[in-house]
């Protein structure tokens, strides 16, 4: 009996327990998924105009695309010029504190430019920019 209790102690004293360790990879986890930025992008890239007075815009949620050919993009997919309110409606509900960018290309009409910018506005949205390339 006392070689069947200390076969059972020696047992115990080798194994490893791996819960604290896992407990630590999973709170490291939840931490990087939470404080991770992801970045957002139109779908199309854009040969933006220059512009002397440039300013870097930080928080930039809502990235609308305008192209040469005057579509218009929203997270990598063309959107209708009628339903860009809709969308910027839905990614504006989403994250409140969001702004929207437009990257018109230079070749794009004005026309569709300020169709985007009523449609923003329209949607609830105010804080809206154009981007351009610093010269």
């Amino acid at each position: 009996m006392k070689q069947h209790f200390a076969n059972l102690i020696e047992e115990e004293e080798t194994a490893i327990d791996m819960t604290p360790m896992l407990d630590v990879v999973f709170i490291m986890l939840i931490f990087f998924i939470v404080t991770a930025s992801f970045v957002k992008e139109s779908g199309i890239d854009v040969n933006r105009p220059d512009a002397a007075t440039a300013v870097q815009k930080d928080r930039a949620n809502i990235l609308v695309a305008i192209s040469s050919e005057n579509e218009v993009w929203i997270n990598k997919r063309e959107i209708d010029i009628r339903a860009v309110q809709a969308n910027i409606e839905r990614l504006y509900a989403e994250n409140p504190q969001g702004s929207v960018v437009i990257q018109a290309d230079k070749l794009s009409n004005t026309e569709t430019l300020i169709k985007v910018m009523d449609a923003a506005r329209s949607a609830g949205v105010y804080d809206v920019s154009v981007a351009t390339q610093e010269e």
